[in-house]
């Protein structure tokens, strides 16, 4: 029901929205977790100031929630794909710690503001699967950029990134939120190898519909090489188990008209 309530909410987008834009944008940067459960889409770990270069390599990638994801190169070369998405948990949950039992994310409904973005995450069991490097789960959902909760009034330097610059943008298609953002003492990245933001000024762009970092690009110099570029396909498109198995379980593509062949 989360889902439904974070997908039917009034637009952000539109004029009967707040126009506090910095609010906005961490609210959005929470709210992947409830926008979204399939997504297919084309990765760059590399930045781009307005499309990316025909020629630069990437990914193509399907991903279901919760954990199972498939990626290809343009050949259709299978690079990865998730393999015991069925397997039985049994012995995890007995084994294992109190979190263990927490919820996906969509179960659980967080609090929302006014725009039908979250203001304050619940604590479930968040986690996008990755490939290559961290900034790639980070970028699907950029809650490091904002906190799971706003900040008390009292601290404002307790955010995890300065916002400034909002302004409304369009990526490959698509509206979404770009800013200027610089990392402060309290920004924990997922991988602190590989984080969305690097020291200093950095630009981020932020899908509107999905609430997904389709944009990362460092600003200062030396730096201007870092980031990545992702372009949405698709959205809550129906996915087979056979995209992520080992060994397809041939199953029927339901979307698919099936013929029947009847002697005459």
């Amino acid at each position: 029901m989360s889902t439904w309530d974070s997908r039917h909410r009034p637009d952000p987008d539109s004029g009967a929205a707040r126009t506090d834009l910095v609010a906005m944008f961490r609210n959005l940067c929470r709210s992947s977790p409830w926008k979204w459960q399939s997504l297919r889409f084309e990765y760059w770990d590399e930045p781009f100031t307005e499309a990316a270069s025909p020629a630069a390599p990437l990914v193509r990638a399907w991903l279901r929630r919760p954990g199972a994801l498939r990626l290809e190169s343009p050949d259709g070369l299978v690079l990865h794909s998730t393999t015991g998405i069925n397997d039985s948990k049994d012995g995890f949950y007995v084994s294992s710690t109190r979190k263990s039992w927490l919820l996906p994310p969509h179960l659980v409904t967080p609090v929302y503001d006014g725009s039908g973005l979250v203001r304050r995450r619940p604590e479930a069991a968040y986690g996008e699967p990755g490939f290559g490097n961290g900034r790639f789960s980070a970028a699907l959902d950029p809650v490091e950029l904002a906190g799971s909760a706003p900040v008390p009034l009292e601290f404002p330097g307790s955010n995890p990134v300065e916002v400034r610059d909002v302004i409304r943008a369009d990526h490959e298609g698509r509206p979404a939120l770009e800013a200027e953002v610089a990392p402060t003492p309290a920004y924990h990245p997922v991988d602190p190898a590989a984080p969305l933001c690097l020291p200093g000024r950095n630009r981020i762009r932020v899908d509107l519909g999905t609430g997904v970092c389709v944009s990362s690009h460092a600003l200062e110099p030396g730096t201007g090489r870092y980031g990545h570029w992702l372009r949405i396909i698709a959205v809550d498109e129906y996915m087979l188990d056979d995209l992520f198995l080992a060994e397809s379980m041939n199953l029927t593509d339901v979307r698919r008209h099936i013929s029947w062949d009847v002697p005459a």
